[in-house]
């Protein structure tokens, strides 16, 4: 007998856990060489693990919805075997595995089971839950807040129905609970809900953004932009740009060209703050929110001041085909120092966009509407955006923040300023 082992890919350093989504074979099942097992969901990414050996799914170590660490062993190929030879005892794996942590806990009082991750401990804490009563499927049998949030829920669901205290923590670590939809909590006619716990991604999205409201002191400067003229080049060169270099030109990457422009001017616009520093980022880094199936992402254009207008579009383009398929990587989503996110795809006429942390500001852009302005004392008709500048108050002054937002401005109603730099 040959054994294989199915590790959880290398995770990067900003990442501590992750969540298994769902098995894509069961135990005794044929599995051939590369083919994907299982997704794994991090707080940024899914990330997709292959079979490293053909064979056969000998034995499931970690369930759906278990907690797992980088390098940790969540399954076993038997690479002689052949289909539904191991199926037997294989199959009850993971319900022998799930249930391991509630045994040690019960038999060795105080072991490494009892040991809750720091943000479990906390949530505990906050819920008036004792060390020890939630049961830990991590490392070790440690208990992370997935365990938690787990025992929160089956115990909200179950405190209809009395029952023993080791039931709820037995059913919640044998059967965790999926990252996905459940099942309608109960039947109120023509009024039902469903409980649904959060994904790691939008658990995380809704984190970053409480800390970023609690953390920085955001204030935000509007002013309006005439498309006119980046709509009027982009319509004379759209068709020769799109054969030349195999990519439509859009309005994102004028967008990033004007704010690299005013980052330059104003660098205080590219900079974070890191305790009782600011940190000056001599590279522009920027950040470009994507909406996805699973939630909000936003992966990062590295070193735009270098690239040209086909580079930023065929970047773009890139991460909206991966975001759509769960195919960015932790790479593509780490750093940033400036971010723009666009709610004029689907139709925000304006908005107040959240800063990004670490970073210190961010642009919000908006639908481009026919607009009545007056000009030289006449009224005329103009495609008119409205922009958005959020930034952090505590190191950028007003002054700064609409000088910035301004020089957005020139760059756009004149856009050649981008072509010589100035």
């Amino acid at each position: 007998m040959a054994i294989v082992e199915v590790k959880v890919p290398q995770l990067s350093e900003s990442v501590a856990e992750a969540t298994l989504l769902q098995w894509k074979k069961k135990a005794g099942e044929a599995v051939a060489q590369d083919e994907i097992l299982i997704e794994i969901e991090t707080d940024k990414v899914v990330l997709e693990v292959p079979a490293p050996s053909a064979g056969v799914l000998g034995e499931i170590v970690v369930a759906d919805g278990g907690t797992v660490v980088s390098d940790q062993v969540i399954a076993r190929i038997d690479t002689e075997a052949t289909a539904g030879a191991a199926a037997p005892a294989a199959a009850a794996a993971p319900a022998a595995t799930a249930a391991a942590p509630v045994a040690a806990a019960a038999a060795v009082g105080g072991s490494k089971s009892d040991v809750a991750m720091p943000a479990a401990a906390k949530l505990m804490a906050d819920n008036g839950l004792a060390p020890g009563s939630v049961a830990g499927t991590g490392r070790d049998g440690r208990v992370t807040k997935g365990d938690v949030l787990q025992n929160l829920i089956a115990g909200a669901t179950k405190a209809a129905v009395p029952a023993p205290v080791a039931a709820p923590v037995a059913a919640a670590v044998a059967k965790p609970l999926p990252p996905v939809a459940a099942p309608v909590a109960a039947n109120l006619g023509d009024r039902p809900e469903q409980r649904v716990p959060m994904s790691r991604l939008r658990a995380r999205v809704a984190e970053r953004l409480l800390q970023s409201q609690a953390t920085n002191a955001i204030l935000t400067t509007f002013n309006e932009v005439n498309m006119a003229p980046v709509m009027e080049m982009r319509k004379k060169f759209q068709e020769k740009f799109e054969k030349e270099h195999g990519v439509k030109l859009g309005f994102m990457s004028f967008f990033v060209k004007a704010a690299v422009a005013a980052l330059k001017k104003y660098p205080v616009l590219n900079a974070s703050v890191d305790g009782n520093d600011i940190v000056y980022h001599g590279y522009f880094d920027i950040g470009i929110a994507v909406g996805s199936p699973r939630g909000l992402v936003v992966p990062v254009i590295r070193n735009a001041d270098q690239l040209s207008f086909a580079d930023i579009e065929k970047t773009i383009a890139d991460f909206g085909k991966k975001a759509k398929d769960g195919k960015l990587s932790l790479e593509e989503l780490s750093g940033g120092t400036f971010s723009i996110s666009n709610g004029g795809t689907f139709g925000s006429m304006l908005s107040t966009p959240i800063i990004n942390p670490p970073q210190s500001a961010i642009l919000g852009v908006h639908a481009t509407k026919d607009r009545a302005v007056v000009e030289n004392g006449q009224v005329v008709v103009r495609p008119i955006n409205y922009l958005a500048m959020s930034y952090d108050h505590r190191i950028i002054d007003g002054r700064e923040a609409v000088l910035g937002l301004v020089t957005m401005k020139e760059a756009l109603e004149d856009p050649a300023r981008l072509l010589f730099d100035i």
